[in-house]
């Protein structure tokens, strides 16, 4: 055990700052209410992430791109209009050898939202594709049909783990880090990530509570170390006058967070159009979580949509406001997380504030689709709901850098 112990260790320590994402599927017959959910909480050194809507390939998808891809290249997690919906995680034990400059898992992922309606259809694509396909990653995959599977892809096969078959998923989920399964374990990569992970959708799933909220609000803002099992809310200080660091290193949000997505796809008798994004821009730890609806009109959110600086204002704001949590920029100043900025015992850290905002917006937003599933789908009313977050989210997020500290 103590060997075990010290084999965990020394990986923790190797992965170090590697891009690192935890990501996860769950079938409609593992969740709340019978719809799939497909969860990627991205780490990226790209922090400046905006969404995008396409209508370039055989389907129209809305994704997320990184701001300085102005025309959307690569894609990093999305849906199309058929209730398609794809991501993945990088995997670091796949391929033994790199054999292309580049890896191409953002290229991949538009390919299949350009042209994928099934789970299939992207077996079908993977097959097909000019080999080497220069990618070393897990990509997760849900469609409206009920399909929801992960495809451990290297440069040459993939193995697909279905999260239908209870030999695969018994409580109905799969989690994945930064390392594949099908993979040389001696190389595997996120495990405290997924040591971390693994309790919580256990719990919840016996619970019956596997839903979106609970991907968005308690997965990606765990606060407790997967390997050291240290719980930052056993030492939050009691108030923000005093800054209090604490170690802040790879915890499932981490300084690398660039932004969350999960897809909540549909039952199989509901029209596609009900496939919904719920997104959080910059990080979960300084930002909320808005849905989006994929659509003709093109009515989106403007601060999650690039403006003329080719960022998106939740998100700049967002990283903005990281800034308190992480005032170090010199060394390793990345590890130490200002705990007195993030959590309080009083209830004013930043994380605290943030709360009753993302909640209006999570009730209004669940209102409104049960709403479109008994009524029908009405773009007037995307119209209004879109207007409606902008103004809330402007009203606690447009603030000068000068007065973050009263937030």
């Amino acid at each position: 055990m103590k060997r075990l112990y010290f084999i965990y260790l020394l990986l923790f320590v190797l992965s170090g700052h590697a891009i690192a994402c935890t990501t996860a599927i769950i079938s409609g017959k593992g969740t709340i209410d019978g719809r799939p959910l497909l969860y990627k909480h991205r780490d990226t050194s790209a922090l400046q992430n905006k969404l995008m809507a396409f209508s370039d390939g055989k389907y129209q998808y809305i994704g997320i791109v990184n701001s300085t891809d102005k025309t959307g290249k690569e894609v990093w997690g999305g849906y199309n209009s058929t209730g398609f919906a794809i991501m993945n995680s990088a995997s670091y034990n796949l391929n033994e050898n790199e054999v292309g400059p580049e890896e191409r898992e953002g290229i991949v992922i538009k390919m299949a939202l350009q042209q994928c309606a099934t789970l299939a259809d992207f077996e079908k694509m993977l097959e097909t594709l000019p080999k080497p396909l220069y990618v070393n990653a897990n990509f997760g995959v849900i469609d409206a049909q009920g399909g929801a599977a992960y495809y451990e892809t290297g440069d040459y096969t993939f193995k697909k783990y279905d999260a239908n078959d209870p030999s695969v998923a018994p409580m109905g989920y799969i989690i994945r880090t930064n390392y594949s399964f099908s993979g040389d374990r001696a190389r595997d990569k996120g495990l405290s990530r997924y040591q971390a992970a693994e309790p919580l959708f256990y719990n919840a799933a016996l619970s019956g509570s596997l839903s979106y909220r609970f991907l968005l609000q308690d997965v990606s803002r765990h606060l407790t170390h997967g390997l050291t099992g240290t719980n930052l809310y056993d030492i939050m200080p009691q108030d923000t006058s005093k800054t209090v660091f604490a170690a802040f290193r790879d915890y499932i949000p981490r300084y690398s967070t660039s932004s969350v997505i999960v897809v909540q796809g549909v039952k199989k008798a509901e029209p596609a159009s009900l496939t919904t994004m719920w997104t959080i821009l910059g990080s979960p730890l300084t930002t909320v979580v808005v849905p989006v609806w994929l659509n003709k009109d093109n009515w989106y959110p403007s601060t999650m949509i690039a403006d003329e600086t080719g960022n998106a204002k939740l998100c700049d704001w967002s990283l903005k406001l990281k800034k308190q949590l992480f005032p170090i920029d010199r060394g390793e100043g990345n590890d130490y997380i200002n705990l007195a900025a993030l959590i309080t015992a009083d209830g004013n850290g930043i994380l605290q504030k943030i709360k009753p905002i993302e909640n209006q917006i999570l009730n209004k937003s669940d209102s409104l689709l049960n709403h479109w599933r008994k009524d029908g789908y009405n773009p007037a009313e995307l119209k209004v709901f879109c207007k409606w977050v902008d103004n809330l989210i402007q009203q606690y997020y447009s603030f000068s850098p000068s007065s973050f500290s009263s937030f």
